[in-house]
């Protein structure tokens, strides 16, 4: 299963782990689209993991399906956060995840774009798992 063509097909939320204040780590669920070498995210300047990846850039994501068979893709990342006041990114996310069936949903979050920013995770090591074949008649 290659990494790319997997991320860039699947559409559940990327799960983004981060080392908050206290040393612990925490996980955030995004919308996100594979780029290249890269994956796109965003989040609203007020979130919680914007004021985490400010201080401490280094991340581990994973992307799975959750039906049967399980497969995915998980790896390590260095984040950059970029101001994305014009909503590129974020509009992209909209089409890809809501495109025109929640209208009110996609005038809400573009409202904000103001303050988003664009979280880029440059990927450093990548790996993929598919439970297939082992799980063949489950």
């Amino acid at each position: 299963m290659d990494a790319m063509t997997f991320l860039s097909a699947q559409c559940s939320p990327l799960r983004l782990a981060v080392i908050d204040n206290d040393g612990f780590p925490i996980v955030c669920s995004l919308w996100y689209i594979a780029d290249d070498e890269h994956i796109l995210c965003a989040s609203h300047a007020s979130a919680k993991i914007i004021r985490v990846l400010k201080k401490n850039p280094h991340c581990a994501f994973e992307v799975s399906v959750n039906d049967l068979p399980y497969k995915g893709v998980r790896g390590k990342a260095i984040a950059t956060l970029e101001k994305d006041s014009d909503g590129l990114v974020l509009s992209r996310l909209i089409e890809r995840y809501v495109g025109s069936s929640q209208p009110s949903l996609k005038k809400w979050l573009l409202s904000r774009r103001a303050d988003e920013y664009a979280i880029r995770l440059k990927i450093k090591t990548m790996t993929t798992w598919n439970y297939g074949e082992r799980m063949q008649g489950k």
